[in-house]
């Protein structure tokens, strides 16, 4: 993950914009201009992965592969075809009774245009004029063209024969899907990544299984919601009521719109029967309490809590799959996009799809610390802390070993490659800083384990920064944890160690001293230096290095577990924590023995 201040060198070339942005734009074209035949190859992929577990089922019972396939095949399109036949029915019998309908509905209709018109007349009475009929002109008719006979059979064939095409396509791809979905995710093993193939076949494998799973459960979910609408409605005695059950179901499918649309139906139906506004009434509440019923506990059941997506993600997908391929791109523009989202976390090379469409944060905790502290954001910078804790066995140490620290790592290795500037770096400083503050009066400092007397006293325990520009923030990092686990810690701030300040540290009180250092910004002589001062001005302390979030083949690491004076080197305030435990509970069973 690239960090705002580290984006490599030339990545703003123009030249690479506009090539990348002429690329962006032949793909559109092309995904546009061959819709006829990626349309029907888009819904195979996902009927596909709908029934790929049914295709498994038959070979597992002992079915050869061929024919489970195409008996899993025969299945799905047997179903669409039963869904397709009962909404042609339906519909004709909606539409035989239409003209009893149009009397009740037109006079509902003609309330609401009587308030709209009262409204219209009040308007023009305050302003002083009165509302005159606009008069229509109407155009004589124009003659009709004559058609031939080619151009009739067109005209009537042609909105039945375009469905049955792509019908035809999708079921042909999808058997061709299932029957070679090895040879397609060799080939696909190969695009990704040949070189490490048991990890690319453990995603691959993974990303498919997840897919199937996914695509399978909404189906499921979905009927079964259509089903438990067509009971409620035909309860209520709404006619046609499995129309309006399959579109409800159909229309889950569909983000943000998909329940509008599928409630304006049955409601105007509900308007249009009875002369009240009961019916009406109870059909909305059956469906909204229903979504939301599915929303809020069924699908978090089922999918878990979230689908991988952002909610951005959803509308700007949704809107650039319908604009490119009408309603079938509403359709399966979430099913499409949750797909490329799990690719996108299983292959490499595509992982800047789960970036820019997946639901996880684009920033790791210690960067999104990183950027706001370089904001001196402090509120949001409090507000990601108490998140982090919010766990109670989680607290202080997990946030500020695994968030703070890092990000004062990342800080320190921009400050030394020269592209931190001074004053975005006294920002930061300062924002942190605050932070300390305000955790350690949220928290009250009070600690959680009860310690040997002398190590519970002030300073027994002296955080003490190194050279480097942050090391003092880390310091006081490292003495806020150890106070709150009941040590008696006391962070110094930048020269300490310096010749004036270091003769005013108290031997007799103090039992252990912790060095704080970042690696980048310090260097392994500077600290034996420092080691060394303390080792002449505190002989009777024990010394711990801390080098915050040092890699285990770190140089500086290295050189100082072959050759330093100090008692132990930590890496994580974690094993900080651990050492001066371990350290006073020596000391308090030496003094027993005493």
């Amino acid at each position: 993950m690239l960090h705002p201040a580290r984006l490599p060198a030339g990545s703003s070339d123009p030249l690479r914009i506009a090539a990348t942005m002429a690329i962006g734009a032949m793909v559109i074209a092309a995904l546009y201009l061959a819709q006829d035949v990626l349309v029907p190859l888009v819904l195979a992929g996902l009927l596909a992965f709908v029934l790929a577990p049914l295709a498994r089922l038959g070979r597992r019972i002992g079915i050869p592969r061929g024919a489970s396939v195409v008996l899993a095949a025969l299945l799905g399109f047997l179903l669409l075809l039963g869904i397709g036949a009962l909404i042609g029915h339906e519909g004709a019998l909606i539409a035989s009774e239409a003209p009893r309908y149009v009397g009740p509905l037109r006079q509902k209709l003609g309330v609401l245009s009587g308030l709209s018109e009262s409204l219209r007349n009040a308007e023009a009475m305050l302003r002083g004029t009165a509302s005159e009929p606009v008069p229509v002109v109407v155009d004589a008719e124009p003659a009709r063209p004559t058609s031939t006979s080619l151009q009739l059979a067109g005209t009537v064939l042609g909105p039945v024969l375009a469905p049955l095409a792509t019908a035809g396509l999708v079921a042909l791809f999808t058997v061709f899907i299932l029957l070679f979905s090895d040879d397609l995710r060799d080939r696909v093993i190969r695009l990704a990544g040949a070189r490490d193939l048991p990890r690319t076949m453990a995603a691959m494998n993974d990303a498919a299984d997840r897919l199937s799973r996914l695509f399978l459960a909404q189906v499921v979910l979905a009927a079964g919601f259509g089903v438990a609408v067509a009971a409620g409605l035909w309860l209520l005695g709404l006619p046609a009521a499995l129309l309006w059950g399959l579109l409800v179901g159909l229309m889950r499918f569909v983000p943000f719109i998909g329940t509008p649309i599928a409630i304006l139906p049955p409601v105007v139906l509900a308007l249009a029967i009875e002369p009240g506004w009961e019916l009406a009434i109870s059909v909305l509440a059956l469906i909204l309490l229903g979504e939301v019923f599915m929303g809020q506990v069924a699908e978090p059941v089922v999918l878990g809590r979230r689908t991988g997506l952002s909610p951005i993600s959803v509308i700007l997908s949704a809107s650039f799959w319908t604009l490119l391929w009408g309603p079938i791109g509403l359709l399966i523009a979430t099913p499409l996009t949750v797909g490329l989202v799990v690719l996108g976390r299983h292959v490499p090379q595509l992982e800047f799809l789960d970036v820019m469409l997946g639901d996880r944060p684009a920033l790791a905790a210690e960067e999104t610390f990183y950027q706001r502290a370089l904001e001196g954001d402090v509120d949001r910078l409090v507000v990601q802390a108490h998140a982090a804790m919010e766990p109670e066995d989680a607290k202080l140490l997990g946030f500020a070993d695994s968030v703070a620290l890092r990000a004062l790592a990342l800080a320190a290795t921009d400050w030394s490659r020269e592209i931190l500037e001074s004053d975005r770096l006294e920002k930061l400083r300062i924002a942190t800083g605050t932070l300390i503050d305000e955790l350690a009066e949220s928290l009250q400092e009070e600690a959680t384990l009860e310690r040997p007397a002398d190590w519970a006293a002030a300073g027994a325990v002296l955080c003490v920064p190194a050279r480097g520009p942050l090391d003092d923030v880390a310091a006081r990092f490292a003495a806020l944890v150890l106070r709150r686990d009941g040590f008696g810690a006391v962070a110094l701030g930048p020269g300490a160690l310096d010749a004036a300040n270091i003769g005013q540290l108290d031997p007799v009180r103090v039992r252990l001293v912790c060095l704080s250092v970042l690696e980048e910004g310090n260097s392994v002589s500077g600290v034996r230096t420092s080691l060394r001062r303390l080792a002449r001005h505190l002989p009777e302390a024990r010394v711990a290095v801390g080098i915050w979030n040092a890699a285990p083949e770190s140089a500086m690491l290295t050189a100082l577990r072959a050759d330093g004076p100090a008692d132990v080197i930590v890496t994580s305030l974690g094993e900080a924590l651990a050492q001066v435990e371990a350290y006073s509970s020596r000391a308090a069973t030496r003094a027993a023995e005493l």
